[in-house]
């Protein structure tokens, strides 16, 4: 197609999530013409959160899902946040189907803003515990970068988005550029002092999370303004309290007049020229009419969600690559792991009895890793963090009718004992067995293959399971704890929604995918930021780590670029 023509761009940003948000947010401010794609509606902040200010009686089902569509759509129906005043932002089941080699809860947002909009919010830096795992431990290939690498841009990120949290001095959990935190209440802070009091290396934090609770010049400029408390952040905040790409990372990249931005375009693969041995292009399906585009770049960022982007590199064939862009290793697809939640405890704490928790707050404690940390010390490896809350609940008098209903209802003041409890963030191990592929036969409404995903626990998990429930009964039982219970949920990987690799980061071309820039080592105009690059998981919450190496990628792309080296 002609230069002249307008489907050429300095760049193509892939994804209009948090990752894809940042790409184009360091183009666009450097003054590149970037076009980026979303295979998902258009969703505008504030004006596209149609739920955002409904009270629980404006819900027709007071904000639960009905029988009808729990049973229609069995895998999404399962996930926290998929609920009557947020369902609209997530991708149903019989949507884009995928095949389950093994059982695998795929959960997924089609539209701009992507998950960012309906995500936990929490982030944590990595430390160097965690990059040198796999050298350390022997899985998986080195990382290419340590965290001396992301430290910059790990603040650069956090003072655009805003992060509440206390500068803790853990070391493996390095502090970062927090804004004013909220407190534990008396009951965390009760387990916090025991916690120190009887481990030396044991740690109960306040949770760091993406909200804003000081104003600063930067959040003016954004539009936003302080964190209410609502806890309802799923439906997308109209203050614009917390972290997401909606009401940051895009709004800014257009005020530049350099993005062009295109919801409803399923990118079907990338164009590889064998004559220039580069990439040149997309191939874009309109969602809707299924009419078929074509949009050049010099450079293009792939942000399609961990597993969309193995997708769609793997769909991305030619005579030069016939098993996927850039996989002449073959490990494309391969080394995919994530996070392993199953395992929760909950207890009765009898004291603080003249306490109760008042207003709310976006999260609460949190218990960094602290398994074979400074030395291997289980039977299996690597280890896992965890959260921590306590609540307590009045005591509801229900019975009666009329206003005899009314007046119990109105006169409960006696609250229930303390309850506390945890949930287990376990890192799993990358292997080359935990992959994904395209089905051979079927297809999606595009003409797309189908995804194949076969991912599963192994016996490291269920140690670590084990582990969780043997050291958090010690500790529960060391804080005066009573009726501690421990719960294995079962869940199949992939609701915890951190799927991570199988586009891994590495040195050797032979054994990865990408190297320190996260380039791809054989199409280097071609890069990958999203959850698709990591080489192994840590225990934290992967979004902060996404974001800081997409900043830190896009920052090399310009510059090179500049000098014509891309």
């Amino acid at each position: 197609m002609p230069n002249n023509t307008d489907h050429h761009f300095d760049a193509i940003v892939i994804g209009a999530g948090m990752t894809g948000g940042w790409a184009a947010k360091e183009f666009c401010d450097n003054g590149l013409q970037t076009l980026m794609l979303e295979r998902g509606r258009d969703v505008k902040h504030i004006a596209d959160y149609p739920t955002t200010n409904m009270q629980p009686w404006d819900f027709k089902h007071r904000g639960r899902i009905p029988y009808t569509v729990k049973k229609e759509n069995p895998v999404i129906s399962r996930c926290y946040a998929y609920r009557e005043d947020a369902m609209h932002f997530f991708v149903k089941d019989t949507e884009h189907p995928y095949v389950q080699e093994k059982p695998f809860d795929w959960i997924r947002g089609y539209q701009v803003g992507g998950k960012s909009i309906m995500w936990a919010r929490q982030v944590q830096r990595w430390s160097d515990f965690d990059f040198e795992g796999p050298a350390r431990d022997g899985f998986a290939v080195d990382w290419p970068i340590r965290y001396k690498d992301l430290e910059k841009w790990y603040t650069i990120v956090e003072q655009f988005i805003g992060v509440s949290g206390n500068k803790d001095g853990v070391d493996t959990l390095p502090d970062g550029d927090f804004l004013k935190a909220w407190d534990l209440n008396c009951v965390e802070k009760h387990f916090q002092e025991n916690i120190k009091n009887n481990y030396d290396n044991r740690h109960v934090i306040y949770a760091r999370c993406a909200h804003i609770t000081e104003q600063r010049e930067i959040f003016r400029k954004q539009g936003r303004v302080l964190c209410q408390s609502r806890n309802i952040c799923q439906r997308g905040c109209p203050f614009g309290g917390y972290f997401n790409a909606n009401s940051t990372l895009i709004p800014w990249a257009e005020r530049t007049g350099n993005l062009t931005l295109q919801p409803n375009s399923v990118v079907h693969s990338i164009i590889f020229d064998e004559k220039e041995n580069k990439a040149v292009g997309v191939r874009v399906i309109d969602a809707n009419t299924k009419e078929t585009t074509e949009y050049f770049a010099k450079i293009i960022f792939v942000n399609a969600a961990t597993l969309g982007t193995n997708l769609l590199l793997l769909n991305s064939i030619s005579d030069r690559f016939p098993n996927g862009l850039g996989n002449d290793n073959g490990l494309l697809g391969k080394y995919v792991g994530f996070h392993n939640y199953r395992a929760k405890i909950s207890a009765d704490h009898e004291g603080h009895q003249n306490f109760k928790p008042e207003g709310g707050r976006p999260t609460s404690a949190y218990i960094p890793r602290f398994r074979n940390i400074y030395k291997q010390e289980t039977d299996f490896l690597r280890g896992y963090a965890a959260g921590f809350g306590a609540s307590r609940r009045r005591k509801i008098n229900s019975e009666g009718v009329g206003e005899e209903l009314s007046n119990n209802l109105l006169s409960s003041n006696e609250y229930r004992p303390w309850r506390v409890g945890s949930h287990m963030m376990g890192e799993t191990i990358p292997k080359e067995t935990n992959l994904v592929s395209l089905d051979e036969i079927q297809k999606d409404e595009w003409g797309i293959p189908l995804l194949n995903i076969d991912i599963d626990y192994d016996d490291n998990d269920e140690k670590m399971i084990q582990d969780f429930f043997e050291q958090f009964t010690d500790m529960y039982e060391k804080a005066g704890f009573t009726n501690i219970e421990t719960r294995d949920t079962k869940q199949a990987p992939g609701l915890d929604i951190h799927e991570m690799g199988g586009v891994r980061m590495g040195h050797d071309p032979k054994t990865s995918l990408l190297n320190k820039w996260n380039q791809l080592h054989n199409c280097p105009n071609v890069f990958v930021t999203d959850g698709a690059c990591m080489t192994s998981l840590s225990t934290q919450n992967p979004s902060l780590t996404f974001m800081a190496l997409t900043a830190r990628a896009a920052d090399y792309a310009i510059k090179k670029l500049g000098k014509e080296e891309l």
